[in-house]
C-alpha cells in the first residue's frame, strides 16, 4: 500500500508543521473562518516530498558530455530583442497549499501542546445508553421481520444461476434458503452530556479586538470540549445594562453601549440551564468574558452570591476571563480573586492581549474538570 504510506507521511507532516507554528493558528482568525463541518482549511507552504530526479546536474553546461558551445542564453529563447518590463527577483516565490485537518486531530495538538488533562465527566458520566437498530440480514427470523425484497432478489439471483429463470413466464417462487429477515444490532454510547454557555460584555469598552480574543480562545475551548463530549450543545449571551440570548454570529459581531451590570447575564444563564439542563443529566461550563467593568459593588455582591449558591452546586467549573482594554478598571477580576482565589471550581484568567490566548487556555482547561 505504497499510496496509504505516503498519504499517512503527508499527514504526519502537515501536523509537524501545525505543530511547529501552533501559536500563530492560535492567534490568527483567519483559521476559524475556514472551518467547514468537522474540518478546517490551513495555508501551508508548499510540502515537496524528497524525490530522485535523473538528468546532468546543475553545475553543468551544455547537453551531452561536451562544454557546449553559444550563448547560453540565447539557447534558452532570449534574443536581443525585447526583455521584459521590470527585474525579476532572484528568490522564488512562496506557493501557498490549503490543507484540511480535522477538529480532533486539532484537539490533540492543542492538548499535547498545552499537556492537557483528560476530562472526567460528573454526573451521568458511567451510565450506558444501549441502542437497538434493525441493520442487519440474517438468514433466520420471525416471519414478521421477513425482507420481501431481498428475498426476491435472492431467489431471482438462484433461478439466473441454475438456468431456470424464463423471461417469457417470470415468475419466482422463493424457498425456504432465499428467505432474508432484518436483524437487530446493539450499540452501547456513553450517556454523558455537556453543554457552554458563553457570555460576553459587549459594552462601549469591548472593542473588535477584545471581541476577536474572546472568538478565538471560544472556538479551541469548543474543540477541546468536543474532544470529550459528542454533540455538544453551545448557547451564547451577550450583556451591557441588559442581557439577551444571540446566536453564534450575533455574538462575536453586536457592538452596544452604554453601562455593564454582570449580574444581568448571570441571570439570563440560571434561567437557559433551570429550563433545559438538568445538573445531575448535564455537565455544565458557563464562560464569561468581560474588560472588567460593573455598575456598582452592589451588583459585583450581587455576582458573587449567584456563583457560589446557584452555580457551584451545578456546575463542573465556573470560569471568567478579563479581556485588556484601556477603558476597563479591570476591578471585578481582583474582586473574584479576593473572594475564589483558592477555589478549584472557579476558574479566572487575564488575557492582557493575543500572546496570552494560549495561557489562558491553559487556565481554563487545565484542571480537567
Amino acid at each position: 500500500m505504497p499510496i496509504r504510506e505516503d498519504q499517512n507521511r503527508f499527514k504526519n507532516i502537515i501536523k509537524g508543521k501545525v505543530r511547529d507554528d501552533f501559536k500563530k493558528y492560535v492567534t490568527n482568525g483567519e483559521l476559524i473562518g475556514k472551518r467547514e463541518d468537522e474540518f478546517v482549511k490551513i495555508p501551508l507552504p508548499r510540502i515537496d516530498i524528497p524525490t530522485f530526479r535523473y538528468g546532468p546536474k546543475q553545475d553543468q553546461q551544455g547537453v551531452g558530455q561536451g562544454e557546449g558551445d553559444g550563448d547560453p542564453q540565447q539557447s534558452q529563447g532570449q534574443g536581443e530583442q525585447g526583455s521584459g518590463k521590470g527585474e525579476a527577483g532572484e528568490n522564488p516565490g512562496e506557493h501557498m497549499l490549503e490543507v484540511e485537518i480535522s477538529l480532533e486531530e486539532l484537539a490533540e495538538i492543542l492538548g499535547e501542546k498545552l499537556q492537557l488533562p483528560r476530562i472526567l465527566p460528573k454526573g451521568t458520566a458511567n451510565l450506558v445508553t444501549e441502542k437497538t437498530r434493525y441493520s442487519g440480514i440474517a438468514p433466520v427470523g420471525p416471519e414478521g421481520l421477513r425482507k420481501f425484497k431481498q428475498t426476491y432478489k435472492k431467489a431471482l439471483a438462484r433461478y439466473i444461476s441454475s438456468g431456470t429463470y424464463n423471461p417469457n413466464d417470470p415468475v419466482i417462487v422463493p424457498i425456504r434458503s432465499d428467505y432474508q429477515y432484518r436483524t437487530i444490532k446493539k450499540t452501547q454510547k456513553p450517556h454523558t452530556k455537556a453543554v457552554v454557555i458563553y457570555m460576553m460584555d459587549v459594552s462601549g469598552s469591548m472593542g473588535e479586538e477584545q471581541k476577536e480574543i474572546v472568538r478565538l480562545e471560544s472556538f479551541w475551548i469548543n474543540t477541546w470540549l468536543k474532544k470529550h463530549y459528542k454533540g455538544l450543545d453551545t448557547r451564547f449571551i451577550i450583556h451591557d445594562a441588559a442581557a439577551k440570548e444571540v446566536d453564534e454570529d450575533t455574538f462575536f459581531k453586536t457592538s452596544e453601549s452604554g453601562g455593564t451590570l454582570i449580574s444581568s447575564a448571570y441571570k439570563m444563564c440560571q434561567q437557559i440551564i433551570d429550563a433545559e439542563y438538568p445538573a445531575d443529566e448535564w455537565n455544565i461550563y458557563p464562560f464569561h468574558f468581560s474588560d472588567g467593568d460593573n455598575w456598582s459593588g452592589e451588583d459585583t455582591r450581587l455576582c458573587i452570591q449567584l456563583i457560589k449558591e446557584y452555580f457551584l452546586p451545578r456546575v463542573n467549573v465556573f470560569s471568567y476571563g478579563q479581556v485588556e482594554s484601556k477603558y476597563g478598571s479591570g476591578q471585578f477580576l481582583k474582586d473574584l480573586q479576593k473572594e475564589f482565589g483558592e477555589d478549584e471550581q472557579v476558574t479566572l484568567s487575564q488575557i492582557e492581549s493575543r500572546d496570552k490566548i494560549l495561557d489562558s487556555i491553559k487556565d481554563f482547561l487545565g484542571k480537567g474538570k
